[in-house]
């Protein structure tokens, strides 16, 4: 009984939990299509005797899984989106599967998978040591366009919630002490007078000048906001040909700041900028808010425990071949972004794949540059989370490189010691009412009176899914009834990916 017992039963289980993130990264699908991962996740977890709920907060490929019941209620953050264009093989070169398709670049194979594991082998504990209290793991898509858990957020899911835990793939082992930027993305569209741009210009009215000056002004006014603060664009409709008057034209917008403060006053003025490109060139301007992220709020009490319990899961070491791929990969990396990423961890010039467990308290109170809509749950309820290593030093998320660690046995190292703290971290939350009373206190004091309220509309949606793809179908007839064998939790591809494809397509058809 205890940890051992937790511990023993992960180890047992490696390889089926490695499978499932494989299959996953396999299987890439970007924001708000991640059915195969969610499908394959809702199963594993029906399977091991959870209670699913699916479609939460409107978005079709999230859900929840439940086992128990009473407090405390301790919510385990999974993901699984993948990111577009960043296919690639495991290969220290540049190698796609899939030309121009998505790849885990940010390794969401991995975060939800060990999610999973851990929800499971503490499932198993609390009917063994009939331990009282509720776990539940939450399917949250779509993170990487930061409002997944925000609509789950508005249905009001994690209110109950004594504490929540999560993690990320990194490239070393320690606490998550630092915030991450608060976030809005925020599109502008631009209407004017469509002509011919040279019989006669003098009767359009740019849609698309009005986007450049606008432009032009946002960048006049980064001299002039916070250090920290940033302001990224793409111009997502630009007009048809030259020689038309543009009647249309759209710019794509983030803003991010420290607090969420920040970026409403950086909203207002980008706004006011808008409003002004639109009287000079006599255009229409309308806004669209797509998603709003909080700033996260660190919680040191629930850190220092999955700080305890990722010790106690014991250091992993990489075998000589992983090595060497990473140091293949590394050398892909421009040696500048290497030096910086080691100065900043303060892991050992010579070291590629960290193994050791730091709490990095010189990064404490520091804001990342990233954001990340865990931050409107650290708002919600107290947030623990960690990083553990799974890519060399060097390798950024959200590039080839990172989608190659992530498929590999570096990447699926570093989550099974993630799963291990987790399920270690919600057995003392279990056992001792203490921890998650500190922890509520902490998230009072920091919180300071201030209420979540959902930055994004009250009538944003959630996008469809798209039209459902093509399975091959596959049936056992039985007196002219397709039968869907579900006995199987999940093996690997090989065996019977068939099957899992013909349960999407059914589950799909509903």
């Amino acid at each position: 009984m205890g940890k051992e017992t937790v511990l023993e039963w992960i180890n047992n289980n490696e390889k089926y939990f490695t499978e499932m993130a494989q299959d996953i990264w396999n299987h890439p699908q970007v924001a708000y299509e991640e059915e195969y991962a969610s499908a394959l996740q809702m199963k594993v977890l029906s399977d091991a005797g959870f209670f699913i709920k699916e479609s939460i907060g409107g978005a079709e490929t999230a859900f929840i899984a439940e086992y128990g019941s009473g407090k405390p209620v301790i919510g385990i953050l999974g993901e699984y989106d993948a990111l577009p264009g960043l296919s690639q093989k495991v290969s220290a070169k540049r190698d796609e599967v899939t030309q121009g398709g998505p790849g885990h670049g940010c390794g969401h194979n991995l975060l939800g998978t060990a999610g999973v594991e851990a929800v499971i082998a503490m499932k198993n504990a609390m009917e063994d040591e009939k331990l009282n209290g509720t776990i539940r793991y939450y399917g949250c898509p779509a993170e990487e366009v930061l409002s997944g858990k925000t609509f789950m957020a508005r249905e009001g899911v994690f209110n109950d919630l004594d504490c929540a835990l999560t993690w990320h793939p990194g490239v070393s082992n320690f606490v998550v002490n630092m915030s991450m930027q608060a976030m809005v993305s925020v599109k502008f569209h631009f209407n004017g007078i469509t002509a011919h741009a040279a019989g006669a210009p003098h009767a359009g009215r740019s849609a698309l000048d009005a986007v450049e000056l606008m432009n032009v002004g946002a960048n006049y006014m980064r001299e002039h906001v916070l250090d920290g603060s940033r302001i990224h664009y793409v111009i997502t409709n630009g007009g048809l040909a030259p020689n038309i008057v543009p009647d249309q034209a759209s710019v794509w917008y983030y803003l991010r700041a420290s607090t969420t403060a920040q970026v409403d006053q950086m909203l207002a003025r980008v706004n006011k900028i808008a409003d002004g490109a639109a009287l000079m060139t006599e255009t229409a301007v309308s806004s669209e808010v797509m998603a709003f992220a909080y700033n996260v709020l660190p919680n040191d009490t629930l850190n220092e425990i999955m700080l305890d319990n990722m010790k106690i899961s014991g250091e992993f070491s990489f075998s000589n071949e992983e090595i060497a791929f990473a140091e293949s990969l590394v050398e892909t990396v421009d040696s500048s972004v290497v030096e910086m990423s080691k100065q900043q961890f303060g892991i050992p010039i010579e070291e590629s794949l960290p193994t050791s467990m730091n709490e990095f308290k010189h990064l404490k109170g520091q804001c990342m540059g990233g954001s990340t809509d865990v931050g409107d749950v650290s708002w919600i309820t107290p947030v623990g989370q960690i990083m553990t290593t799974c890519a060399p030093v060097g390798v950024q998320p959200h590039s080839w490189q990172a989608t190659a660690s992530y498929g590999s046995s570096i990447g699926f190292k570093g989550m099974h010691l993630a799963a291990k703290s987790m399920a270690l971290s919600i057995y003392d939350l279990l056992k001792n009412d203490e921890f998650i009373r500190k922890a509520r206190e902490e998230f009072m004091k920091e919180t300071n009176g201030i209420k979540y309220k959902p930055g994004i509309p009250d009538d944003l949606l959630p996008p469809k899914l798209p039209s459902p793809s093509t399975f091959m179908h596959v049936y056992s007839k039985s007196n002219g009834t397709a039968v869907l064998s579900c006995a199987v939790a999940f093996l690997p591809s090989s065996t019977c990916g068939i099957w899992r494809a013909f349960w999407l397509q059914m589950r799909r058809n509903r």
